[in-house]
């Protein structure tokens, strides 16, 4: 008997505890529901002030920087002339007032003074007409002193070369050859107008070979040489080559 109270008690307890379990739910559903409702249904109670900021644009960005400032302009006044390339132009307008310019008086006649018509203050009696100009266009021409042609002219060796028209080749010295001396003997020589070697003389060479290059070169013969149109003596050196051929 115990027993069947306790499940009787039980099973009431649990009926009663889901009830109210369910009831406070609904209760809290209704409660949320109207806070959400409320707002939507009386705007008037929002605060305006916070609905202000939400409604008021962002302030505008800060202006650009001035910009720096210019340099200072230069009016350049030009100066109106009438002279134009050299050329005097024709006036645009006619000014108020004209300046008259008045000449020197003119200088006598040059007929009173004894020179000529179209000379100028200061020349001599008896000038040429026309000037200094006129005098050298109508003067019989200057004749120009000629000058003197020297007798004699130093000439260098590749000029002298040119002028070469009979080359007699050096006998080569027995003695030089067997005791195998070779090379060059440089002769200072004068060279007359007809193209003759004269005044030969030794500048460097071996001592055996010189005396051969001598006896060769004197029968050498040039053209003449002309300066001016005139044939002249020529100062010139001579070299020959001494070798051994065969090695």
């Amino acid at each position: 008997m115990f027993e069947d109270s306790l499940i009787e008690s039980g099973g009431k307890l649990k009926t009663k505890r889901g009830a109210t379990t369910l009831f406070s739910f609904f209760l809290q559903v209704l409660l949320i529901g109207l806070l959400i409702l409320i707002p939507l249904l009386y705007t008037e109670a929002l605060p305006k002030q916070q609905l202000m900021t939400f409604l008021v644009a962002p302030p505008p960005p800060p202006p650009p920087p001035p910009p720096p400032a210019a340099a200072p302009v230069q009016v350049v006044k030009r100066i109106q002339t009438d002279i134009v390339n050299g050329q005097l132009r024709t006036p645009t307008k006619i000014p108020e007032k004209i300046q008259m310019i008045k000449e020197d008086d003119a200088p006598p006649p040059m007929a009173s003074m004894g020179g000529v018509v179209g000379g100028v203050p200061g020349g001599v009696p008896g000038g040429q007409m026309g000037g200094v100009i006129g005098g050298i266009i109508s003067s019989t021409p200057v004749a120009v002193p000629k000058v003197a042609t020297p007798q004699r002219v130093r000439v260098s060796q590749g000029v002298t070369q040119g002028l070469l028209v009979r080359r007699v080749q050096p006998n080569y010295p027995p003695l030089a050859r067997q005791a195998r001396i070779q090379g060059q003997v440089m002769l200072q020589a004068e060279i007359s107008k007809d193209g003759s070697i004269e005044n030969l003389r030794l500048i460097s060479g071996h001592p055996m070979l010189a005396p051969a290059a001598i006896e060769a070169v004197k029968q050498w013969k040039y053209r003449p040489y002309f300066l001016n149109g005139e044939p002249v003596e020529v100062e010139t050196q001579i070299t020959v080559n001494f070798s051994l051929s065969g090695g």
